[in-house]
């Protein structure tokens, strides 16, 4: 599936001409990075954004820059409660889950569950979120958008290991594992909710400099650039958050899902030796239902 669309269109560009009036949207970690444009031009487009933040007083910055019709609201994704909280305090129809915020190549850190965390908040917060907002999806019919990387071709999940408990911990190797694991929520998802017109993607924003890496050692950076040669660029905000505007908006996408995206279309298999496309552990629907399964028993303790 192609679209019009490419490596350098903006989020305003995709989303020009479609009206979002009486359309409902969260995005997580909408107060910085990508998050932002994505709210920006949701809002933009007559859709009522609620950015669901850690920090509130930075959410109601961002809101009051955007304007118009968007609302802030607490969520700490490594908070279990947190996010139980937000889903219960969710009222009415949801007609897009941009499952955006996300840390990245952290030193070891845990949970107080004893959960790794990138795992915990790059997939188990969002996990958990998106099924406890499950009915307001379903009203109406809904988009998640689950915003994953190109990581995701460091690692699968380990299901043996998932939180670092008997490997030594890796920081690139614990990202790549979460992202993968963004890839295959959106195809269980799909499976199980489509039914009930909800339909979920995942995506690749691209290569943007946020505070996202602000754990990375900038040697460790400097020479992932350097190994992708001139394949490397950077992104702007604006274009980074394109790809996530087109997987919750764009008409081409009605009753598509279980996809990764990147650059606006969806992506091609991975191919040896490059650091783009999908690989196929990502989008294997065994390993797909067996996430959701472990996922549900962590979180049930």
């Amino acid at each position: 599936m192609t679209t019009e669309f490419n490596f350098e269109s903006t989020a305003a560009e995709v989303v020009a001409g479609i009206d979002l009036t009486g359309r409902r949207a969260v995005v997580t970690g909408g107060s910085s990075g990508i998050g932002v444009e994505t709210a920006r031009a949701l809002a933009g487009a007559g859709a009522e954004v609620t950015l669901a933040v850690r920090d509130i007083a930075a959410g109601q910055r961002t809101a009051a820059d955007i304007g118009g019709n968007v609302k802030v609201a607490p969520l700490d994704l490594a908070d279990q409660a947190s996010v139980a909280a937000f889903a219960a305090n969710w009222d009415g129809p949801l007609h897009i889950l941009v499952n955006n915020a996300g840390i990245m190549a952290t030193p070891e850190w845990r949970t107080p569950e004893g959960w790794e965390l990138q795992f915990a908040t790059n997939h188990l917060g969002h996990f958990a979120l998106t099924n406890g907002l499950y009915r307001a999806l379903a009203r109406e019919g809904a988009r998640i958008v689950s915003v994953s990387s190109a990581a995701h071709l460091r690692s699968d999940v380990i299901f043996d290991d998932i939180h670092f408990e008997s490997r030594a911990y890796d920081p690139g190797l614990a990202y790549g594992q979460s992202k993968t694991a963004n890839v295959l929520f959106a195809v269980e998802a799909t499976r199980r909710w489509a039914a009930d017109g909800i339909f979920a993607n995942s995506l690749m924003p691209g290569a943007i400099s946020t505070n996202l890496q602000r754990h990375m050692d900038p040697e460790v950076l400097q020479r992932i650039i350097a190994e992708r040669g001139s394949s490397f660029r950077w992104k702007t905000v604006e274009q980074g958050a394109a790809t996530s505007v087109l997987v919750a908006t764009s008409p081409q996408l009605e009753g598509v899902g279980g996809k990764y995206f990147e650059d606006c279309a969806v992506a091609a298999p991975n191919q040896p030796g490059e650091f783009r496309g999908v690989a196929a552990y990502a989008l294997d629907p065994e390993s797909a239902a067996r996430l959701w399964k472990v996922s549900e028993e962590t979180l049930a303790g």
